[in-house]
């Protein structure tokens, strides 16, 4: 679970990272992170795309959004018996029952 996390996170890091670097022209000397370099990046794959490269940002964000949920599903989903005692422990603290609301007195 943890590579498939780092496999997640690094790309996402690495990529975030490049594009405010590179849209805010903070380029430390490197051509790699300058806004010439970021423009034409996004030109090119506007082209081959066939639409705006100022959509592309959006695009690859609402993506991200995408891979984030699915990532945590499959890390809930392993992890599903410790949430739900966690769950039933604070419900437990509470005074109520994880699978319902109040229970109501009997007639």
């Amino acid at each position: 679970m943890r590579t498939l996390l780092l496999l997640w996170a690094a790309p996402l890091a690495l990529f975030w990272g490049w594009f405010f670097l590179s849209l805010n022209d903070i380029n430390f000397g490197y051509v790699m992170l300058s806004r010439p370099l970021h423009d034409l990046v996004f030109q090119l794959y506007g082209d081959m795309l066939g639409i705006d490269p100022a959509l592309i940002p959006g695009m690859v964000a609402k993506a991200c959004i995408v891979d984030s949920l699915l990532v945590l599903a499959i890390w809930a989903f392993r992890r599903r018996r410790t949430i739900m005692g966690w769950v039933r422990g604070i419900a437990a603290r509470r005074g109520q029952s994880p699978e319902g609301g109040p229970e109501l007195p009997a007639e």
